[in-house]
């Protein structure tokens, strides 16, 4: 999976979105410290374990370095940013079967809009999956030779250890 780079100057007006999705009673939002744990197990359970833990450094911040959908007391999706690296977006996530509304899209500008507060012009966003959706979302470009990258010698679980936990 190669990385991708976004110009953060030209990020597209959600605000329309956003007020579509608050008339469904859907709000985006950073978490705030006490729910750690809650968001932690919940990405955890729902996303694996890696993207538990990079959700745990976006607590290491305040404001913390990430945004939640939230519908009542539900969490629909989340979107964390400079968690594995300065300046990488990711990891994200909805749940599927709340996709297609545009959580997901709100929360990836989002989170870029936030990182353009933060000083940056460009943002990395790290071993892309869906490639077509940053590309169409926020004109992603893959950046060249980036098949390695921070994630190459990762830690991987294995069976062992799996069937331990």
């Amino acid at each position: 999976m190669k990385d991708m780079l976004v110009r953060l100057l030209d990020l597209p007006d959600i605000s329309k979105m956003e007020e579509k999705l608050r008339r469904e009673n859907i709000i985006i939002r950073r978490p705030i410290p006490p729910e750690k744990s809650i968001l932690i197990n919940w990405v955890s359970t729902h996303f694996g374990m890696y993207w538990g833990n990079e959700v745990d450094v976006a607590f290491s911040q305040l404001p913390v370095n990430c945004f939640i959908a939230q519908k009542g007391n539900d969490i629909l999706g989340f979107a964390c940013f400079e968690t594995t690296a300065k300046n990488f977006f990711g990891p994200t996530g909805t749940l599927e079967s709340m996709r297609g509304k545009g959580i997901g899209k709100t929360l990836l500008v989002k989170s870029l809009e936030a990182m353009k507060e933060m000083g940056y012009a460009y943002a990395i966003i790290g071993g892309v999956g869906p490639a077509e959706f940053y590309k169409n979302t926020v004109g992603a470009t893959p950046i060249k030779g980036s098949e390695i990258s921070v994630y190459q010698n990762l830690l991987r679980k294995n069976n062992e250890q799996a069937n331990k936990e």
